[in-house]
């Protein structure tokens, strides 16, 4: 594995390494006597070859648990691939039926006591797993970097080959845990990274113009706020602020919170940004407008002369030029590309959803019922049990 590879991926096999350890260094010594009378088995007939078969699998199980001080969770998922594999090739060669997954899982769970992995489930899932990729190399440069976890979380919740490996490559560019993955993919990062509109390719150089690209989304989901329907723009900053660890993982990883009004004094006169943060990996300040109404072209010129009095005040030698963020409520995007075009600071306008259904794409929300239209079809279901309830 290249070094480059296992510092990305450090934080998520020391995240499993206790649990896999476990698994794959405690059980050596009580793996090679222990057998179970066929009488407590099941008495069906079991298909020629199957003695052979299970015996080979028990053979990699062994192996694994020898070289797992080397790599304890890549040598556990390319075990997993290899059961799934040869799972399939008995089928499709044999002619092997559903039926002798369950009784592999309860061979297994009767040779490796105490061990688990082995249930039908995850039997299942190595199968798909298999399935799913079935070029190995791919599977040990990207996938084997990834807990198990997280792998069946990929296979559960995308159907898309290349939205997989997009995800597979974030998790192991940012350490996510399972939890963070599963937000991601249920808020649809994948459509909404880097698809603000920014001038960054002409304000900043390569290759940092495209990392700051990166950063930005559109939209930014902020369903995890209780907003009344008519809100100010200062009860949006103050429940972001009071929410902030949801923000910060919205923002993305690198993100630093400074202040919310942070003062700037310019010629004896008073400003304030509406939030302001670093931005550790970019290694820039980043000063965030917020905004409750669609784009206005004034928006971006104010945002650059709040940018010039941060580099001017703020920026130390050894950073980078700040960017700026425009956050806004909608945004028509010729508008947008026309204020970006002459400012002459970096920056990005991107908009904002406060619900599930203002975070899908615009295509999609129309197509979905309102709240309203569920709780009336709810209520019609519940009238029309009622009336079953009353004939029987």
């Amino acid at each position: 594995m290249p070094f480059q590879v296992r510092k990305k991926c450090g934080k998520i096999i020391d995240f499993h390494q206790a649990k896999v350890k476990n698994f794959l260094l405690t059980k050596v010594n009580i793996m090679t006597t222990h057998t179970i009378a066929d009488s407590e088995l099941s008495t069906h007939a079991l298909p020629a070859g199957y003695r052979e078969f299970l015996e080979e699998i028990k053979g990699r199980i062994r192996e694994a648990q020898i070289r797992a001080s080397l790599s304890v969770n890549k040598e556990l998922v390319l075990l997993y691939w290899s059961i799934g594999k040869s799972i399939l090739d008995k089928q499709a060669i044999e002619g092997w039926g559903a039926k002798i997954i369950e009784r592999m899982a309860k061979d297994l769970t009767s040779d490796f006591p105490g061990v688990s992995g082995f249930s039908v489930r995850n039997l299942k899932y190595m199968r798909k797993f298999a399935e799913v990729y079935p070029d190995s190399q791919f599977v040990q440069a990207l996938l084997a970097q990834l807990p198990w976890w997280h792998n069946m979380l990929l296979l559960e919740k995308l159907k898309d080959p290349l939205t997989r490996e997009w995800y597979a490559q974030e998790v192991i560019k940012n350490g996510w845990s399972g939890r963070a993955l599963e937000e991601a993919i249920r808020s649809n990062l994948y459509d909404r990274k880097g698809k603000a509109i920014t001038n960054f390719h002409e304000r900043l150089p390569a290759p940092h113009s495209q990392l700051a690209k990166d950063i930005l989304k559109s939209p930014y989901n902020f369903s995890f706020l209780t907003l009344e329907d008519d809100y100010i723009e200062q009860e949006l900053e103050r429940g972001l602020v009071d929410n902030l660890e949801k923000l910060i993982l919205e923002l993305g990883q690198g993100f630093a919170f400074i202040g919310r009004q942070y003062h700037i004094e310019i010629a004896e006169d008073d400003y304030y940004l509406d939030m302001l943060f670093y931005h550790i990996k970019l290694r820039c300040f980043c000063v965030v407008e917020l905004k409750t109404t669609d784009f206005k072209p004034e928006y971006a010129g104010k945002l650059n002369f709040y940018l010039a009095a941060v580099d001017r005040q703020l920026k130390h030698p050894s950073d980078n030029p700040s960017i700026g963020m425009i956050i806004c409520r909608t945004k028509n995007d010729l508008k947008v590309e026309y204020s970006l075009e002459r400012s002459t600071m970096p920056m990005g306008v991107s908009e904002y959803a406060v619900t599930i259904m203002d975070a899908l794409p615009k295509e999609l929300q129309g197509t979905l019922p309102t709240a309203a239209e569920i709780e009336a079809k709810l209520t019609q279901h519940r009238a029309e049990d009622v009336l079953e309830r009353n004939e029987v």
